[in-house]
């Protein structure tokens, strides 16, 4: 008996993921195939960040990470990333273990 009571109850559980799923496709190729008005990214917006707020998406925000101190959208990259060798990678690694305030003398002996 029990087992039929979880077959019921799990296949309940996938005809509503299946009809979830549908309705998901189907609201995405409708999203898909929309036409959103030429005033929210003009040809003239095209090389800015597309964060920016404008007088036809003037309720949308930008997320506070991308702004600076004075609230303007940073247009910038976010992350710059260099390649180091190993020896630099470790040495900077080493000052700062040895500039941490829970260093001991002990572990200075070991090294």
């Amino acid at each position: 008996m029990l087992h039929v009571i979880y077959l019921i109850a799990f296949t309940i559980l996938a005809v509503f993921a299946i009809g979830n799923l549908i309705r998901n496709l189907v609201t995405l190729g409708i999203d898909s195939q929309r036409r959103y008005p030429a005033g929210g990214m003009s040809s003239s917006s095209f090389g800015q960040s597309p964060f920016r707020t404008s007088s036809s998406r003037s309720g949308s925000v930008p997320h506070p990470e991308l702004l600076d101190d004075t609230g303007n959208v940073i247009n910038e990259p976010l992350l710059v990333m260099r390649s180091i060798n190993v020896e630099d990678a470790r040495e900077q690694l080493d000052a700062l273990y040895k500039s941490s305030p829970g260093k001991t003398e002990e572990t200075e002996e070991d090294a």
